[in-house]
């Protein structure tokens, strides 16, 4: 399991026990130079402090050269600018090209992240965590803010302009007549038009019973102020009863001559707006008359401003029906993605899939962004970086070839001792 970042010390708790480690490993030095002092300026009188004097000649040695070792990758030893020394700073360009090439070559491969992904079956991992209320309530609160943040980004203007020219391109530009006329066609050919037909007939007879008095009066102011009361009384219920009849038979009758006329009128009507020019221009006109700048500038904004509000509102109310909707969905895929093993592993295929393309398609740009950064850094700061990062370890290095070059120059001056005496 990765360190917590919480965890992780600082630059100055690095620097503090980079210190440390310095000082013991510049100790061990001064011991092992006084030891050979001391061995050496005593050895004529005691013979076994040769012995002595070899073990602490060796770690001498051994500490300085890995002290040489370990300074010499990120400064001159001791100002003196010897060759290949100063390795980080300056080289600093040369190692992140080579660290962006390590990282390419050995990590973005599309198998690699192809099995990582099949070994964590990120699918299912994925749907229990959206199953829960926890997990789907977070995603419908990123979603929120992304939709919020978007809105916030969009300026209004821009949008309605936008919509202003989709409606412009794909409802006032072309023209109206012949669609509507080739719809209207397989309309009335289906014969879905008849039971129009039958409400407007059914709305006129039930006008006709209820308005008695409106028919009889009608016809008495248009009959010539001579012609008796009576006369007109006569003539009107007349006339109200051929209009009851008449309209009684067309309601009655599917096949009156009303409606052959009404299908014959309505036909001609489709086929000329196809195909009459006369009509197509007074559907154009008409269309303009409907939708012109104004009104399309009008529509534009209304349109924009009324999906905005309704979105903001809804997304800003956790108690809102799109946000309970989007919640539940949300849980039941989730569901849905531990339940159904066919579905986990098309998911798993597509991350793969989508995974391994990315991978091989920008493996040198996410690579370069290595080196790139490596390239921006100070050459001293960057080398101050990397020593606070990994320099306290690396006083091991001479801790130990301290040790080792003690025990290295006993063995050799033994060795050496029992040869030649």
């Amino acid at each position: 399991m990765a360190t917590d970042l919480k965890t992780q010390p600082t630059d100055v708790e690095r620097a503090a026990a980079l210190a440390r480690m310095k000082g013991i490993a510049l100790a061990l030095l001064i011991g092992m130079a006084a030891v050979f002092a001391a061995a050496f300026a005593f050895q004529d009188r005691y013979p076994w402090l040769e012995y002595v004097r070899a073990a602490a000649e060796g770690g001498m040695v051994g500490a300085l050269a890995d002290w040489f070792a370990v300074t010499a990758l990120f400064r001159h030893p001791m100002g003196v600018k010897i060759p290949h020394t100063a390795i980080i700073p300056t080289r600093k360009d040369a190692i992140g090209a080579s660290l962006s090439g390590f990282v390419r070559d050995n990590f973005l491969s599309a198998q690699i992240v192809r099995e990582k992904l099949d070994s964590v079956d990120i699918a299912r991992k994925a749907g229990a965590w959206l199953a829960t209320p926890a997990g789907a309530q977070r995603v419908a609160k990123e979603g929120a803010a992304l939709i919020r943040g978007a809105f916030t980004v969009l300026n209004d203007d821009d949008v309605q302009a936008v919509v202003e020219s989709m409606v412009r391109r794909h409802l006032v530009d072309p023209p109206w007549g012949p669609p509507v006329g080739r719809l209207a066609e397989r309309v009335f050919d289906a014969g879905h038009h008849h039971q129009l037909v039958d409400l407007l007939v059914d709305r006129a007879a039930d006008w006709v019973a209820a308005n008695y008095e409106t028919v009889t009066r009608l016809v008495t102011e248009r009959s010539p102020s001579w012609v008796p009361k009576l006369a007109n009384d006569l003539v009107g219920d007349k006339v109200y009863l051929e209009l009851s009849k008449f309209v009684a038979a067309v309601q009655a009758d599917p096949d009156h001559q009303v409606r052959r006329s009404i299908d014959v009128y309505l036909k001609d009507l489709a086929r000329d707006l196809q195909h009459d020019p006369v009509m197509i221009a007074r559907a154009e006109g008409i269309k303009a008359q409907v939708l012109g700048d104004p009104e399309v500038r009008e529509l534009a904004g209304r349109t924009w401003s009324t999906v905005k509000n309704a979105l903001l509102d809804a997304v800003s109310n956790p108690h809102s029906e799109l946000h309970h909707r989007f919640t539940t969905a949300v849980r039941d895929f989730g569901a849905r993605l531990t339940e159904d093993a066919e579905l986990a592993g098309k998911v798993n295929a597509w991350i793969g899939d989508a995974a391994g393309y990315l991978v091989d398609t920008y493996r040198g740009d996410i690579a370069g962004v290595i080196e790139d950064t490596v390239a921006r850094w100070d050459a001293q700061e960057t080398s101050r970086k990397i020593e606070l990062q990994v320099g306290k370890d690396l006083q091991f290095i001479r801790i130990n070839g301290t040790v080792v070059g003690a025990l290295a120059g006993l063995l050799i001056f033994a060795a050496a001792h029992a040869v030649f005496g």
